[in-house]
């Protein structure tokens, strides 16, 4: 119990400045449970850790004692019941500093505050890191890491804390993706989730409003095992913890934000991998359906109320409601592309999002709605593509990069407003 409660200490530590006078047990490095090894292996995602780029976004976030110093945190745990409750208080207190962050309420570093990239690397490192521990005793590895994994993308700590007559607004975001092309790419959807969960705002209505926020993982994996439901089961089962509204957000299409009318129940995005380098197993000819998705319609319109914003946001990036979706027509073997929605008895390829994992969590998120709180509105937001990194790729920043996102990441909150406004 002494143990525990030391790490519950030092998790509220690090939810806050992570001071430098926290230093690890001083037992840790004495003990059998502090063995590594070097050569664990790890995965296509985790490797691009070698890449010294990476080191320097997780140092220039403010976030590198993280690193340092979870491998003695798991070296100080002396039993399988001890380390499911570490990996939930480190990843929770990873998620708060990097919200705190983003929001300029924890200082570090000299990367912008809203900046999602920090918070990626240093989940990776901090997984590697635990791929790498040896304890002297078994372990299930896959299901401590999947709980730090919910604990630092926001899924444990999430819960609406408004006074009655308070709009609740839950939304998600996505990692950095296409990180082989670009390493130093970031998602201006996560950045978003980051800079808004937790706080107040004002909607077009004039209503109160707090935003919950997660950050998703591009990985069909961690889809497949079903975080999507783990993370909006809990806010569309009623009660004073539910939504009102629901909105799933990544990046999309270049210059414009898009509301996707229409989500797709199909994957279809091969040849084009996640950030594991893994594939779905489904081509716009041949598309498959997710493992282990529950049933549901081939197609799901959106509920939000898409006028609002359209009529109302147009800068800096027009804001447009895309209807086009791509079907395989009832009868027919060959997907056909139609601007104006599905037609009666079709097989989905693509909803407005593709055939990727954007799409995928729209469709997931409103399946789940429709079964659970099919009155609340909610539907999908494409942010424009994030663009302006320096042409030299060591410089991990830059002004028009900055800019741009700043300006995305407003638009996205200027869009919820609307949006998420009394119908």
């Amino acid at each position: 119990m002494m143990l525990l409660r030391r790490a519950a200490s030092f998790a509220v530590l690090l939810a806050t400045v992570l001071p430098l006078a926290v230093t690890a047990p001083a037992h840790a490095e004495d003990t059998p449970s502090c063995r590594t090894a070097p050569s664990a292996p790890l995965d296509a995602e985790q490797a691009r850790l070698t890449d010294a780029r990476t080191t320097a976004l997780v140092e220039r976030g403010g976030f590198g004692d993280f690193v340092r110093r979870f491998p003695a945190a798991l070296c100080a745990v002396r039993s399988p019941a001890e380390a499911g409750p570490l990996l939930d208080g480190w990843g929770e207190a990873l998620w708060q500093a990097a919200v705190h962050r983003a929001q300029g309420q924890r200082p570090g570093g000299d990367l912008p505050a809203g900046d999602d990239r920090p918070l990626y690397w240093t989940r990776l490192a901090m997984t590697a890191a635990l791929a790498r521990w040896e304890p002297a005793f078994a372990v299930d590895r896959a299901a401590l890491r999947a709980r730090f994994e919910d604990a630092s993308r926001g899924l444990t700590d999430n819960a609406f804390r408004t006074a009655p007559g308070v709009r609740r607004v839950f939304i998600s975001g996505f990692d950095p993706f296409g990180l082989d092309a670009e390493l130093r790419r970031a998602n201006p959807s996560g950045s978003a989730a980051l800079r808004l969960s937790g706080r107040r705002i004002t909607l077009a209505d004039g209503s109160r409003a707090e935003i919950r926020a997660v950050v998703l993982p591009v990985r069909y994996a961690d889809f497949d095992a079903g975080i999507v439901e783990r993370a909006f089961t809990p806010r569309l089962s009623g009660g004073p913890g539910a939504a009102d509204v629901i909105t799933t957000i990544s990046q999309g299409y270049p210059g414009i934000f898009t509301l996707e009318a229409w989500a797709g129940r199909s994957r279809s995005a091969d040849p084009y991998p996640d950030n594991t380098r893994s594939l779905s197993g489904g081509t716009r000819e041949h598309p498959v359906t997710a493992p282990g998705l529950a049933p549901g319609a081939e197609f799901i319109r959106t509920t939000l109320p898409t006028d609002a914003a359209t009529s109302a946001v147009q800068s800096p990036y027009p804001v447009l409601l895309n209807t086009a979706v791509t079907e395989i027509p009832a009868g027919a073997a060959a997907p056909v592309d139609r601007e104006d929605g599905p037609t009666p008895g079709s097989r989905a390829v693509e909803g407005g999002g593709g055939g990727y994992l954007s799409n995928e969590v729209a469709y997931r998120s409103n399946r789940l709605r429709g079964d659970l709180a099919p009155q609340l509105p909610g539907g999908h937001l494409h942010t424009p593509v994030l663009t302006g990194l320096p042409a030299d790729p060591n410089l991990l920043t830059g002004p028009e990069f900055e800019q741009n996102e700043t300006a995305i990441t407003a638009e996205v909150r200027t869009i919820l407003e609307h949006t998420a406004a009394h119908p």
